[in-house]
């Protein structure tokens, strides 16, 4: 189980997305920004999970529709797949170097969506990609999986390495998080929403 299909479509954009949580990192990506999908294609090798993600953005506008909307479609998939969140170890968190940067992550799967993000970039855009767009992205994902995540990039200078540190460290805290225990929902509560 842990499987979902999701589609969105609105006069900006068209997003199809596949999730497997019991996958082997396998990743089919096509967003039309070639750094958005260098880092989508981590996100899913270093989670863990197999995913096909297409979206058709309105990329003569900007970027923003097209990745934000795609963090939508990616984490309702998310949730889907996690169904009552039962019997998953529920917390991750993980450190990942990428040569002088370094990011941190922490992940609660418990039904009630936040962000925290301290990530200072240095430039405008890594590729096609806005550096401010990271940040609405994992808002998007994070509030549509129902998932609590606090991301700091703890230094760094180079902007593709700060990035892919983060895409990865968010990556293994979930991975962490989503190993199955087959315990009860971990709630004194009993539930997770």
């Amino acid at each position: 189980m842990r499987e979902a299909t999701e589609r969105r479509q609105s006069k900006e954009t068209d997003i199809q997305v596949s999730l497997n949580l019991n996958g082997a990192g396998q990743a089919e990506v096509s967003t039309g920004i070639g750094f958005f999908d260098h880092m989508l294609t981590a996100f899913v090798v270093h989670g863990g999970f197999n995913a096909g993600i297409k979206t058709v953005g309105d990329l003569a506008v900007d970027c923003h529709h097209t990745i934000e909307d795609t963090g939508i479609v990616l984490g309702r998939a998310f949730a889907k797949a996690l169904g009552d969140k039962s019997g998953i170890m529920r917390y991750g968190s993980f450190y990942i170097p990428m040569d002088e940067s370094l990011a941190f992550a922490s992940v609660d799967i418990s039904g009630r969506p936040y962000l925290v993000f301290d990530c200072p970039f240095s430039g405008e855009r890594m590729g096609e990609m806005e550096t401010a767009m990271v940040e609405e992205f994992f808002r998007a994902f994070a509030f549509n999986a129902g998932i609590t995540l606090h991301i700091r990039l703890l230094y760094g200078t180079n902007d593709h390495h700060k990035c892919e540190a983060i895409f990865k460290a968010v990556a293994h805290s979930l991975k962490i998080a989503l190993q199955q225990n087959g315990k009860p929902v971990l709630s004194t509560k009993g539930l997770l929403d």
